[in-house]
């Protein structure tokens, strides 16, 4: 008889930011991946503790707006339970911005936008996780954020750029949040262009050096993307 499925809830926000290479990597690992739409779906019916595994993801909003966003109340409810009891966390950009949140961190407009591809720095402590297949030896990094955080109490702080001080951040034995984009498919940023475009011209971004740093950066990212979630569901889910 085969094992029962892990449940992987994934909170999205715009289409095309999804899982993006971290996928195939959760379904191997035997997840059956259930993506919920915020604002679009009832997020307060949510179980926040029955998932194996809850994923959330980016989007082009504040994680402090929720006087216009009311949905992200419920994203912070969620993710306090979860944290609370130290259940299976992933965040990516606003994800862990919320995450941070959750936590008791305040989040606020950073020194500037970071948008395209730049390498990490990792601390000491992330390159003894997961998080080392991300050194700078190995890959660049996809960026997409205006926003940053102060870390929270008792958080590790496992990356950093130059822009950014608080890139990746891991707090208690099960949570991770990633303000950069590891999960990026390279084959699907024109989305992104065309998604964003309006903040990418209000931002003077050069599209044609994005789109040719990305073919030369974007493969290596999803090797070592693929590498570090399967090491860290290696950790969080034993044999």
């Amino acid at each position: 008889m085969n094992p029962p499925q892990k449940q992987a809830l994934v909170l999205q926000h715009v289409s095309f930011e999804d899982l993006g290479t971290f996928d195939p990597i959760l379904r191997q690992h035997g997840f059956n991946i259930h993506y919920v739409e915020a604002g679009m779906e009832n997020l307060s019916a949510l179980n926040a503790i029955e998932p194996d595994l809850l994923v959330v993801l980016g989007a082009p909003i504040g994680a402090y707006e929720e006087s216009i966003y009311p949905f992200l109340r419920d994203e912070l409810r969620i993710l306090e339970a979860r944290l609370s009891r130290d259940l299976p966390v992933m965040g990516i950009c606003l994800g862990a911005q919320l995450m941070a949140r959750a936590l008791g961190s305040r989040v606020y407009p950073g020194p500037q936008k970071e948008i395209g591809w730049k390498p990490l720095a990792l601390t000491a402590e992330g390159a003894a996780t997961p998080v080392r297949h991300l050194e700078p030896q190995a890959t660049s990094m996809f960026h997409w954020h205006g926003d940053t955080f102060d870390l929270p109490l008792g958080a590790r702080l496992l990356a950093s750029s130059d822009v950014c001080v608080h890139q990746i951040f891991s707090w208690g034995k099960n949570a991770l949040a990633f303000q950069c984009h590891p999960e990026l498919r390279h084959s699907t940023v024109e989305r992104w262009l065309v998604g964003h475009a309006c903040e990418l011209a209000v931002n003077c971004v050069a599209l044609n050096q994005l789109r040719e740093d990305t073919r030369k950066f974007g493969a290596a990212l999803e090797v070592q993307g693929k590498r570090l979630l399967f090491d860290l569901l290696q950790k969080w889910y034993p044999a």
